[in-house]
């Protein structure tokens, strides 16, 4: 009875977002799309002609924002590449490359590199998290190992002046995964923006710079 309570609450919510309206008015597939925005609007991440790959894209709305910012006036191509990567099935998005599979898989990962051409990129972003378990200890584990991952691409394939944008859940190992961040960039910042609920944990962290590239 709770749950179903909890779920009636839960749509009942969503109904009513306002970033879930702008998103159906604007043709975002997510309201996920307006956390990147007001991030990227703040921190003016996001320029034409830079190579952008967007980790977690599934169902595609952070692609779908990156698209629109390289987009010429015209309306016609875009002025730079993307590179999508997700286990979960995606509808194409213009000008969008993506690659189906877990980003853990080496084969899967070759597949990133190779759609790079051994170019280094500008910004990397990751709205991924595991599937949580609700157990605080292994879900912080999970979460870490996902970050992980995009820490060490990003050390592998970014430019040193370039960008690194994670989501995380700030709770158990929070700390831990602040302190990598340190270790990696000159600058960090956690953001909360406002599209991101209040009673959700979710944070992102941005590390801006390599302190030693790959």
């Amino acid at each position: 009875m709770a749950k179903k309570k909890l779920n009636k609450n839960w749509l009942h919510d969503h109904i009513n977002d306002p970033y879930v309206k702008l998103a159906q008015k604007e043709g975002y597939r997510a309201r996920a799309a307006y956390k990147l925005k007001e991030i990227d609007e703040e921190e003016k991440l996001i320029k034409p002609g830079q190579i952008i790959v967007d980790l977690g894209c599934t169902p595609g709305s952070w692609s779908q924002y990156v698209r629109r910012k390289l987009a010429g006036k015209d309306g016609g191509g875009i002025h730079g590449r993307i590179i999508g990567l997700d286990m979960l099935p995606m509808e194409p998005v213009a000008d969008v490359l993506y690659i189906q599979g877990d980003f853990r898989e080496q084969e899967v990962l070759e597949q990133l590199e190779a759609a790079l051409e051994g170019q280094k990129v500008d910004l990397v972003l990751s709205d991924m998290a595991p599937n949580l378990s609700g157990i605080a200890l292994t879900d912080a584990a999970r979460m870490e190992d996902i970050i992980d991952l995009a820490i060490e691409f990003t050390r592998a394939h970014m430019k040193p002046s370039g960008s690194l944008l994670v989501k995380c859940f700030n709770g158990s190992g929070y700390t831990q995964i602040i302190e990598k961040f340190r270790k990696e960039f000159k600058t960090v910042s956690a953001k909360k923006p406002k599209a991101s609920r209040d009673k959700s944990s979710e944070i992102f962290l941005l590390g801006k710079g390599l302190k030693s590239p790959g």
